[in-house]
């Protein structure tokens, strides 16, 4: 029987070894890491869980994947929904665009009076959507119970192991930024980039309401949320940083503060409690990498910033193709050899 090898125990590779055992195959699956459990991006991760992308093939992966979260449920998942606040012009034709392409794919979300949302600045918003559906989790926590779950059905766990020493038929590579190097190992290039974003925690804020909805400014893509009565914020920032240095810059620390002042003006002096930086796998057009890329090398990499997100349905799909050949979830748009000529549906909602 084959034994196959998934290298990276982030939030992809968890699913994907879990949804392996589920099909029996546990006690052939070895889960690999080169540090512990849920340490590299997935432990950095904002934890928002969202349908509300710009492109077909994203939409379909976080549908697929929100059922099991909502599954999930509490303390792990919270369905507190992702709110998308319009401040020009500009900005709502592009949220009422994506809203319709939304709700064709079966996404319900919906146009919201924003003010519902206790202490949140309103009076500049223009137009504003929710998917009550989506939510925020626990990545290191959910990706443990995947673990936990694999393990219970026969996956050897090894931590503190790199990938290239053992023998296996089949080698999955789930490693995020790290892809492109295992995959050099087999002679495939990866057309991967890290890309350093960063988040801060507050001090706790008074009166953060326990729903507080994954909050976004549309336009400048600013966004926060509730971590334990405090926040945690994240942006795009305006100068990318391709690198693998994962450092925090102060500057946007600072500028993030402001943006929160004006949005949530109870947190305008709140302190700073925790700021850190981590990478995100970014392809050419922000769509994953998923199929077979070599003879006995699977890839599941290039997620872009949305691997936690969309991890539960990956994890099922690509345990349904190595094992059967095939799978119930579309995963022609993600293969490899879609490079080379034009970027034909690139995702431009990435947070």
């Amino acid at each position: 029987m084959a034994r196959i090898v998934v290298a990276g125990a982030g939030a992809t590779g968890a699913s994907i070894a879990y949804h392996l055992a589920l099909q029996g195959s546990g006690d052939r699956i070895v889960l690999c890491e080169r540090e512990e459990v849920a340490t590299g991006a997935t432990g950095k991760a904002m934890g928002g869980v969202r349908q509300q992308f710009s492109t077909a093939p994203e939409v379909r992966l976080a549908k697929a994947s929100v059922r099991f979260f909502e599954e999930l449920g509490s303390p792990l998942f919270e369905q507190v929904g992702y709110l998308f606040l319009a401040t020009t012009e500009a900005g709502v034709t592009d949220l009422g665009e994506r809203l319709r392409s939304q709700q064709e794919l079966g996404v319900p979300v919906e146009r919201v009076d924003p003010s519902f949302v206790v202490g949140l600045r309103t009076d500049d918003v223009l137009d504003a959507v929710i998917c009550r559906e989506d939510g925020v989790a626990d990545p290191a926590g959910v990706t443990r119970h995947l673990v936990m779950g694999a393990r219970s059905m026969g996956v050897d766990l090894r931590e503190f192991t790199d990938a290239r020493e053992l023998d296996a038929d089949v080698m999955v590579i789930a490693c995020g930024a790290g892809s492109p190097k295992l995959a050099a190992h087999y002679d495939v290039e990866l057309p991967i980039r890290p890309l350093v974003r960063q988040l801060v925690d507050t001090g706790r804020v008074d009166g953060v309401p326990d729903d507080l909805p994954m909050t976004v400014e549309a336009e400048t893509g600013f966004h926060f949320r509730g971590v334990d009565g405090a926040l945690r914020l994240a942006m795009a920032e305006p100068t990318l940083r391709w690198s693998a240095k994962a450092e925090v810059d102060d500057e946007l620390v600072a500028d993030w503060r402001a943006r929160l002042a004006h949005r949530y003006p109870a947190a305008a002096d709140v302190e700073i409690r925790r700021r850190w930086a981590g990478l995100y796998d970014m392809t050419p057009d922000a769509h994953p990498i998923i199929g077979w890329v070599a003879d006995g090398v699977y890839a599941a990499c290039g997620f872009s910033g949305h691997g936690f997100m969309q991890a539960p349905a990956v994890g099922a799909a690509v345990a349904q193709e190595i094992l059967t050949g095939s799978s119930e979830l579309d995963l022609a748009p993600y293969r490899l050899d879609r490079f080379g000529g034009e970027v034909v549906f690139p995702e431009t909602l990435v947070l």
